[in-house]
């Protein structure tokens, strides 16, 4: 059995694909890697909600490889994080950075964040290509976070190229190397912090470790790598999935324009749409599970298709429409269950607040290259545009001119 995932054609457009696994079974085997053993793959709605939420389902990642050989040398911060860890030690570690996600710590952080992205719109020059990838969706996430988290302005490039490099698919070289980098720098900031503490979230997970809660020293630096670099990979993919499906749909496109206020309600479509996180986070099974009428062994890798299961016709009627009046509020675009992504409310203030900053200031914005020639990177993981070149014509609008 080949696995469709490796076509060269799934990059850029992997729904077909999906498709056609999901008509045949919503839970099936593919091989994996040249020994041919079998993970099981999930594309169906409801089956991948069950999965998300099973607890049969481990994400320990040290159980699952402990004993088995490896060439892989990652830094342990970023291999074993909180995204790797089940309960008990899951709960403790969520507990203490969900408070700096809710609502009321992201809305303070909006004027925050619509500042940054009129700096950022203010170089983007009228009647000339420009990539909207490398001039906002990468930038605008990455000084979030580290806003956030406390990162000094001088070392937010470093934080970005690390970052990156810990998605370059096939190059296990390069993955290791960036961990150990973006470790290493976060021992010595968190190192920096103890002497001169500030008010960011790093500075109160190390009071948190200080205190009751004791985070130990690997604890600490893990949930740091993990917030840097989960913190703005996903909403740099989000960013630029979601404005390329508005300009291959120019109705959709102007209706947001013409009401800004429908934005807030469109962001949940345009994650569903296009998935930023292509495949959940490593899982394996404890113990035999029969999910979707598929019996999975025990101790077999499972991989969710977020995406797959957000275009499940069973689920969606019309998946491969993009409906803006669709109620998409139930997606799988941030997970489901204990480990959805903490960070998902910041995400969705970054998606509205780019989207009302473009199309207030860019009214006439187009692809500047055909869509076939857009370049995506490759990696299953997360989906998301390499460069996305646009064009506004005309004269760039100020807000509120």
């Amino acid at each position: 059995m080949t696995d469709p995932t490796q076509d060269p054609r799934f990059l850029r457009n992997p729904y077909p694909a999906y498709a056609a696994m999901r008509a045949t079974c919503p839970v099936r085997p593919v091989p994996a890697g040249s020994a041919g053993r079998a993970n099981y793959v999930v594309t169906g709605y409801k089956e991948a909600r069950e999965a998300l939420h099973d607890a049969r389902l481990s994400k320990d990642t040290a159980a699952f490889f402990a004993g088995k050989e490896s060439r892989r040398r990652l830094h342990p911060a970023v291999a074993h994080t909180m995204l790797a860890s089940d309960p008990p030690q899951h709960t403790r570690l969520r507990k203490l950075v969900t408070k700096a996600f809710t609502t009321g710590a992201v809305a303070r952080l909006r004027p925050f964040i619509a500042r940054v992205t009129e700096e950022l719109l203010d170089r983007w020059p009228v009647g000339e290509p420009f990539d909207f990838v490398a001039g906002l969706a990468v930038p605008l996430p990455v000084v979030v976070i580290c806003e956030l988290l406390g990162v000094p302005a001088a070392d937010r490039p470093d934080v970005q190229r690390w970052s990156a490099e810990l998605f370059a698919a096939g190059e296990p070289d390069v993955i290791d190397a960036a961990s150990h980098a973006m470790a290493q720098y976060m021992t010595d900031l968190i190192a920096a912090k103890r002497l001169d503490a500030g008010g960011s979230l790093l500075d109160r997970l190390i009071a948190a470790r200080d205190g009751e809660d004791r985070l130990s020293e690997h604890e600490l630096v893990s949930l740091a790598v993990l917030l840097l670099v989960a913190g703005h990979e996903t909403t740099t993919n989000a960013l630029g999935n979601a404005v390329l499906a508005l300009l291959r749909h120019p109705a959709q496109l102007d209706r947001l324009r013409r009401n800004p206020d429908d934005i807030p309600g469109a962001v949940d479509e345009l994650l569903r749409f296009d998935s930023a996180v292509s495949t959940s986070t490593f899982r394996f099974t404890m113990e035999s599970v029969t999910l979707g009428g598929t019996e999975i062994p025990a101790g077999v890798p499972v991989l969710v298709a977020l995406g797959a299961a957000n275009r499940d016709p069973a689920r969606y009627p019309g998946p491969d429409e993009l409906d803006l009046d669709r109620d998409a509020a139930a997606h799988l675009a941030f997970g489901h269950g204990i480990h959805r992504c903490v960070g998902a409310p910041l995400a969705k203030a970054e998606m509205e607040l780019v989207l009302r900053a473009v199309l207030a200031r860019f009214p006439e914005l187009q692809l500047a290259v055909s869509v076939d020639e857009l370049m995506w990177r490759r990696t299953r993981l997360v989906r998301g545009l390499s460069s996305l070149p646009v064009v506004a014509s005309g004269t760039q609008l100020r807000t509120g001119e």
